[in-house]
């Protein structure tokens, strides 16, 4: 490595650490501030697929997102990053599903409207991508972006449906942000998608404390979603640049137990959309683990899965690819499995 890339390298590591702790500072600032008004305006209430037991303000998403965009936009927008470029469409798509979140948390908003705004959201982003970029060349492109679509807007409301439990976000949203960010040092994703997960990963960091169990505050829809959205876009950046197997990797243990649950719950001819507790780590704490065995156990996970995804990317072979997905499955069903069985 010859001194001037060295230098790089060692600028966006600072720059990434800048983005972070920056954004975890002003996050869990802008939840002291806003946490009084969502006593008042945001109650989230137990109901049946709840696993809090007494009335909680939901709403801190709007300081992770209002974080982690102005400490993104302000690095990205600002030219601090050389070659970055501010990806406002992402931006803008975020803002309007943070804002359909919101709507959401104060008076719900009915299904087929909300996952048609919720398309159009991911359409954006998932339009935005350069057109001479294939996944597989051999399918014409309007039909990977279709696909591609379809796969945002499942990813965003996974996210959505796997927030149920304190500190769960925090397990599943760091691990993957930071690998994101590191990635990005080694230019394995583009700088603009490096510099958003780096500073999504501090506020979700800023906003950790205050969901730690018990916690005195949710993020809520306005939060989640978004949240979803620029995680999904962040994983479509680095399979856009032919890191599919990681891409899959990172989010491996959401995917698993939010399209599992789903399917089961399909076969069985329930209400699929309607609120309920069967998700495997719901399963868990029903099982007898207490809410921070199953946050450390999602946590440890995530950790094996970015490192599998990390060796994917650096053996560069389909051989290694395979073999990383093959041992992050059966270690995702390693964990679904203790989950569905009472606990030792």
């Amino acid at each position: 490595m010859s001194a001037c890339s060295g230098s790089m390298t060692a600028s966006a590591w600072w720059l990434a650490l800048l983005a972070a702790c920056a954004a975890a500072i002003i996050s869990a600032l802008v939840i002291r501030l806003i946490r009084p008004h969502l006593l008042k305006h945001a109650l989230a209430k137990p109901n049946a697929r709840s696993s809090h037991k007494t009335p909680t303000p939901q709403g801190a998403g709007i300081a992770v997102i209002a974080a982690t965009l102005v400490v993104a936009g302000g690095i990205l927008g600002g030219g601090v990053e050389a070659g970055a470029n501010f990806p406002a469409i992402v931006f803008g798509a975020t803002l309007f599903i943070a804002a359909l979140g919101f709507a959401d948390d104060l008076r719900p908003v009915p299904v087929l409207p909300r996952l048609l705004l919720q398309a159009i959201a991911a359409g954006a982003i998932v339009l935005a991508s350069p057109c001479d970029v294939h996944l597989a060349p051999a399918i014409p492109i309007w039909i990977e972006r279709g696909v591609l679509v379809l796969a945002v807007l499942w990813f965003v409301n996974l996210v959505n449906f796997m927030d149920g439990l304190d500190w769960m976000s925090v397990a599943e949203v760091v691990p993957i942000t930071a690998t994101l960010a590191i990635f990005g040092v080694f230019a394995d994703i583009p700088p603009s998608a490096a510099i958003i997960a780096a500073a999504l990963c501090g506020a979700m960091i800023g906003f950790a404390p205050f969901n730690r169990p018990i916690a005195t505050v949710f993020l809520g829809d306005v939060g989640s979603l978004p949240i979803g959205l620029l995680v999904g876009w962040c994983l479509l950046q680095l399979a856009l640049h032919q890191h599919v197997a990681a891409a899959l990797l990172l989010p491996l243990y959401y995917l698993a137990d939010a399209t599992v649950t789903l399917l089961r719950r399909i076969i069985r001819h329930e209400p699929f959309w309607v609120a309920h507790r069967s998700h495997f780590y719901q399963r868990a704490t029903d099982n007898g683990f207490t809410v921070p065995q199953v946050v450390r156990e999602v946590f440890v996970l995530n950790v094996v899965l970015a490192v599998l995804a990390a060796v994917s990317i650096r053996a560069a072979s389909l051989a290694a690819d395979a073999a990383c997905l093959a041992i992050g499955a059966a270690a995702v069903v390693l964990v679904l499995v203790r989950f569905s069985r009472p606990a030792f």
